[in-house]
């Protein structure tokens, strides 16, 4: 856990969000699902004249009316209310009765008509024997609204299939304009601008995007009564706008680490002209490489303060304009100096900036790492001036990082744990938006999967939230996203292995095709080489074990 007072801005307590339910009335259309939509009032006091889902606050008499409503096995108590809440907010809002007549039908418009939307919602379907068919809500996703916000919800969003004969009207007040439209079209729009929704409605719609009926849907949310996904999104700064971002998107885990109470006040912008402070002890600077195999370009890193000195890790290509910006944004004051491996985006700046320091004070901070291995290509040759051990703390002031060595991605691959703040620098061990090559012979896939095992127990032992990748954003969740990247390794290795046993003499562009056929044909030649290694570790492999 990352000390209090290495955080950037002062800690806050976000509002409580407040108990609430939507619900996405679904019917199916001649080109797919539609969705009910409707506007909120201008003078709204949360998202006034967006387009959203029928919903609202949960009421001590939504908890009070289990017995009128039918229920599945499953449903909990707690969703039994969130969907008791939703049908009572999608009939004063737009008029339309999610609930069963005597008979067993559903409402028809009849039955609406003998209620009123201003008189309490329960009392009055009891009174008309009308059961409500809770059991035909289901929970679609969960999200809590942003940290940001004065005003919060923790929502639940259901979904449930529109009445037949059932026509929504709205009540002029609250909502207006209701409209069927399909999910596509709706993001479609309010790209336009006409079609205002807010940053919950469009990653559902998007999702919805994926299921081509209405069966579909609540066959998905029928498998569980637990959400399909859960959110509280976060928010920073991209190109001059507020961009928010859900918990498997790349920025998320940088905004939880450099503003966790949500406060609006991290800029995304890659930067190679200045340092991006992450904690007070912690700085990253992105050298001026980008491209396919490094993304946004390398991250050189930073750790410690003025007193105590710093450490750099990977200080990058040998680019004079980036280096002299480390040294000065250091003052100099440069204590060791760490490759993670030596690769010639990230070892080669090492010898020069050490030498800009020795010639401005002095003083020589040591380079250190891993010597390159004997199956190192000839651009990644690597000698440190001393080599680090598996385990050794480095220490700067009041911070100590524990190495790692890694091998996988290569051979002299090491990863460095900061203990007091629970942050890991992951080298390309772990990268944020794209897996790293493991490229043989100086890669190998076995070594690599036994370091991330290495990772996932140091993650646990020494608290590790968050990975410090050298190209990419900073990742949270660190022990999940670990294991998410094993898991997809695993996931690839038996598409390789189906691949093999489909061409048993098949060549490695033709495996390739086959095993990454999810990745476009340009990136192939460079999946051809972590195919290699996953070949390489399937041929290990005892008969029998594959």
């Amino acid at each position: 856990m990352v000390r209090p007072h290495q955080l950037l801005h002062p800690q806050r307590e976000p509002a409580q969000p407040r108990p609430a339910a939507t619900v996405l009335l679904l019917r199916d259309g001649a080109q797919g699902i539609e969705v009910l939509m409707t506007r909120r009032a201008l003078t709204a006091s949360f998202a006034p004249g967006a387009f959203v889902f029928p919903g609202g606050g949960i009421d001590d008499l939504d908890a009070a009316s289990h017995a009128q409503a039918s229920r599945r096995p499953t449903q909990t108590d707690l969703h039994l209310t969130q969907a008791i809440a939703a049908i009572r907010e999608s009939f004063e809002e737009l008029g339309i009765l999610l609930a069963y007549r005597s008979d067993q039908h559903m409402a028809t418009g009849d039955d609406i008509a003998k209620l009123d939307r201003s008189q309490p919602f329960a009392a009055q379907c009891q009174a008309q024997q009308l059961k409500l068919a809770a059991d035909q809500v289901f929970v679609l996703a969960q999200w809590t609204t942003d940290r940001d916000l004065a005003k919060r919800f923790e929502v639940p969003f259901l979904v449930a299939r529109m009445p037949a004969n059932q026509t929504p009207v709205a009540d002029e007040s609250e909502q207006f304009e209701p409209v069927w439209v399909q999910p596509a079209e709706a993001l479609k729009r309010h790209e336009a601008g006409d079609f205002f929704i807010i940053f919950p409605t469009i990653r559902t719609l998007q999702r919805l995007q994926a299921f081509d009926t209405v069966q579909a849907v609540l066959d998905a949310c029928a498998v569980s009564d637990e959400p399909l996904w859960t959110s509280c999104p976060r928010a920073g700064w991209l190109a001059g706008q507020v961009e928010r971002y859900m918990e498997h998107e790349p920025p998320f885990g940088e905004l939880a680490l450099t503003s966790p109470d949500g406060q609006i006040v991290h800029h995304l912008d890659w930067q190679s002209d200045h340092p991006v402070a992450l904690l007070k002890n912690v700085q990253r600077l992105t050298a001026p490489n980008p491209g396919v195999m490094t993304g946004p370009g390398t991250n050189t890193y930073w750790v410690g303060d003025p007193h105590g000195g710093y450490i750099v890790i990977d200080p990058g290509p040998a680019d004079p304009d980036h280096l002299e910006k480390i040294w000065r944004a250091t003052s100099g004051q440069i204590r060791m100096i760490v490759c993670t491996h030596s690769h010639p985006d990230h070892s080669p700046g090492a010898k020069p900036l050490q030498a800009l320091c020795a010639s401005s004070s002095g003083q020589r901070p040591p380079v250190l790492g891993l010597p390159s291995a004997s199956t190192a290509n000839a651009q990644s040759q690597f000698t440190p001036d001393r080599a680090l051990a598996h385990g050794e703390l480095l220490q700067v002031g009041e911070h100590s990082l524990k190495v790692l060595h890694t091998p996988g991605h290569a051979a002299n691959h090491v990863c460095l744990a900061l203990l007091e703040d629970g942050l890991l620098f992951s080298g390309d061990h772990v990268l944020n938006g794209s897996t790293t090559v493991v490229n043989p012979p100086d890669g190998n896939m076995n070594d690599y999967l036994d370091a991330l095992d290495l990772l996932a127990a140091a993650c646990q032992t020494h608290g590790l939230d968050f990975i410090l990748p050298a190209h990419g954003y900073v990742l949270g969740f660190a022990a999940q996203a670990i294991a998410q990247l094993k898991a997809h390794r695993l996931k690839r290795e038996a598409k390789v292995l189906a691949a093999m046993r489909a061409l048993p003499h098949g060549t490695l562009e033709e495996w390739v095709a086959h095993a990454y056929d999810d990745v476009h044909a340009r990136l192939w030649p460079v999946a051809a080489r972590s195919l290699q290694a996953h070949v390489d570790r399937i041929q290990s492999m005892p008969p029998g074990n594959h």
